[in-house]
């Protein structure tokens, strides 16, 4: 894939993402990929994005900068919502976080094999902690 068919790729997963629609993720994912370096399924991927909305039914991701390398790409996104079930082991607060997100993906045959996403849990927990202490 070429870099503006990249681009275009990643936009309409983040897309996917934002409108909650999990049914069509075999557009973008592999039946088999990694994920964060262990292997996975695209059902196991489904299975943990589908319970993130559930926890966090406003979560929404903000693509900020997106960078290419031959079959593989790097995202830097903002992550932000707001918990209404206990989410990560904090019950909710009704404070909204927001978090920085990067993201590496590799993309064969036009679906993602290899996915590794890195944000600070630490802080994230501390965001969704507030109003608890």
């Amino acid at each position: 894939m070429s870099d503006s068919d990249l681009r275009a790729f990643y936009l309409r997963y983040i897309e996917a993402l934002n409108a909650h629609e999990f049914d069509g993720m075999d557009e973008f994912i592999d039946d088999r990929t990694t994920l964060n370096g262990e292997p996975a399924t695209r059902d196991d991927l489904i299975a943990v994005q589908k319970h993130d909305v559930d926890a966090v039914p406003d979560l929404h991701w903000e693509l900020k900068e997106l960078l290419f390398d031959g079959d593989r790409l790097a995202a830097r996104l903002v992550n932000t919502g707001t918990p209404v079930k206990e989410w990560l082991g904090v019950e909710p607060t009704g404070v909204q976080f927001e978090i920085d997100e990067y993201a590496i993906y590799q993309v064969r045959d036009g679906r993602f094999v290899h996915m590794t996403a890195l944000h600070d849990a630490g802080e994230l927990l501390r965001q969704l902690s507030r109003g608890n202490a």
